[in-house]
């Protein structure tokens, strides 16, 4: 008798669940454009957050060069894992030892049609010497919570060993928000000029 009623309700779960299978199914069968308005719509939590308030003015890339920001590395691309863009570096902050989400080292700019610079991105930069040298215990940096990558050297950007983090907060990353690299982003209107 316990077996039956054990069977009956383990058949009644299993049927539920594949019935509500399709509904859900069906809601986050989002387009990937759909994806990218609803991401750009909901409020911000987080370091996506802190990231929007701290460069909403930099929307404006002047902005960024008149606080110091200036482009380096020319457009950042891959042929197999997407683009990251048009980097903004500003130099006193590569070597401050401090992570801070208000203080992002570059700005990440995508080129467009018209000639303008869409920011997309920011990217937090810290040398891994430094860093090593100051935290004995092998522990990677991290920004509210989120790891960094480590980019060993020699490497594609000749720049030394480094850790960076990557925050899409401006533009969809189907990849994921703290993703190197996003398909979405183009070099195609980059001239060596921007």
């Amino acid at each position: 008798m316990k077996f039956r009623i054990q069977a009956a309700c383990l058949t009644t779960l299993a049927l539920a669940s594949a019935a509500s299978i399709p509904a859900a199914s069906a809601q986050t069968r989002l387009s990937e454009q759909d994806q990218a308005w609803e991401f750009l719509r909901q409020p911000a939590t987080g370091l996506i957050a802190a990231v929007r308030e701290a460069t909403a003015k930099y929307q404006d890339v002047n902005k960024a060069v008149m606080d110091g920001y200036a482009p380096v590395l020319g457009c950042v691309s891959s042929p197999d894992d997407g683009v990251m863009g048009v980097h903004y570096l500003r130099l006193d902050l590569l070597g401050d030892g401090a992570e801070d989400a208000a203080h992002p080292e570059l700005l990440v700019y995508e080129p467009m049609r018209d000639g303008n610079m869409q920011l997309v991105a920011v990217e937090y930069l810290t040398l891994a010497e430094n860093w090593d040298a100051a935290h004995t215990d092998g522990s990677p940096p991290s920004l509210m919570g989120q790891l960094f990558d480590y980019t060993g050297a020699p490497n594609r950007f000749r720049l030394p060993a480094h850790y960076s983090l990557h925050v899409w907060a401006w533009k969809y990353n189907p990849k994921g928000v703290f993703s190197m690299w996003n398909p979405r982003v183009s070099c195609a209107y980059f001239t060596p000029a921007d």
